[in-house]
């Protein structure tokens, strides 16, 4: 009981920019599902998973996802609620056989507060690719179910941390806050001081406010054909479409933009030289939004073959041997194997 002449401290009307629910003593309350499915989107379609050796599987579509998710506020305490069931639609890629039709699902049927990530059920289908799909599959069931789990995880912590941040109000003294959104405005939005010089670090400001650590990449390949063979299986839309073995989106200018592999790598021609050297701005799906590497590709023509050198820079640090063997998988040996432009062996 408070003493004589002293209010409860949680029932006094302070001086508050917002005016309601002094001390958080009242209770309040978001609906997060329409906000959780958006985020569980974004976090799901177009994520991919390497296996060296096996291959690349993409979570193509997220085509079920049915619950509720609420983020609430009693006594300056959070209380959140979510309760998901998801459905995911992947594809796979196999080192072994490119062209094999591999696809399944994923179901999460327990996404829930009750439950830690790493307790959450991670349910792994196959609908076609015969032995070698039940290899991807397996895979998935194993080891690719992790992957999973750190994406629920990125959802839980993202709910906590920014969805639910301004539901415990300031109180007398306290300054009003604005939480920290994970993901990047779009450039046009940013502003910069006119006094501040660009540089790669301001590139590399990007989720939560926080530098990403980037890497630079160099590798050279042999191929068994003409400078201009070479420049046209890279730019030449038929041919891309040859060795990715899929529809592409290609508009080859300075400026024009191109998707491979459903969307997992885009970006923009900076320039072109036919025949010599490519320039673009290149990113994985996967990557921190907004976020772009620097291609750089020489083609020199040499007595008996053409030499490609490729420099990459801006590749986030914990995505180097990926990147690198993606450009050795899907690009430098499907090109050699699609069009018979071999390595020579010295």
């Amino acid at each position: 009981m408070a003493k004589w002449g002293e209010g409860d401290p949680r029932w006094i009307v302070e001086e508050r920019p917002d005016a309601t629910n002094v001390n958080n003593w009242h209770w309040s309350e978001k609906n997060a599902s329409g906000w959780s499915k958006e985020k569980l989107k974004s976090l799901f379609e177009g994520m991919i998973i390497e296996e060296p050796g096996l291959g690349i599987i993409t979570i193509k579509e997220l085509t079920k996802c049915e619950g509720e998710a609420t983020a609430s506020n009693r006594k300056g305490k959070l209380i959140f609620f979510y309760e998901w069931v998801v459905h995911l639609d992947w594809t796979a890629i196999v080192t072994e056989d490119p062209e094999k039709d591999i696809k399944g699902t994923i179901d999460i049927p327990n996404l829930s507060e009750e439950n830690d990530p790493e307790e959450i059920d991670v349910n792994v289908t196959l609908s076609a690719g015969g032995s070698l799909g039940d290899k991807v599959k397996e895979f998935l069931r194993k080891k690719g179910a992790n992957n999973i789990r750190e994406k629920i995880r990125e959802y839980i912590e993202t709910l906590k941390k920014e969805y639910a941040v301004d539901l415990i109000k300031p109180t007398k003294g306290q300054a009003v806050t604005k939480p920290v959104k994970t993901h990047n405005p779009p450039s046009t939005d940013i502003s910069f001081n006119s006094n501040m010089k660009s540089t790669t670090n301001d590139i590399q400001k990007m989720e939560l406010g926080c530098k990403i650590s980037t890497s630079k990449i160099n590798v050279s390949q042999t191929f068994k054909c003409t400078a201009d063979e070479l420049y046209r299986a890279l730019t030449q839309r038929e041919m891309v479409v040859a060795f990715t073995r899929g529809d592409v989106k290609l508009r080859v200018e300075k400026g024009g933009k191109f998707e491979f592999f459903g969307g997992n790598i885009s970006g923009e021609f900076e320039s072109l030289e036919p025949n010599k050297q490519i320039v673009q701005k290149w990113r994985f799906k996967s990557w921190p939004n907004g976020h772009y590497s620097t291609v750089t590709i020489d083609i020199e023509q040499k007595d008996d073959c053409t030499e490609l050198r490729l420099s990459q820079t801006g590749v986030p640090s914990n995505e180097v041997e990926k990147t690198k063997e993606g450009w050795q998988n899907y690009y430098w040996e499907s090109i050699k194997r699609t069009f018979g432009f071999g390595a020579i062996l010295l």
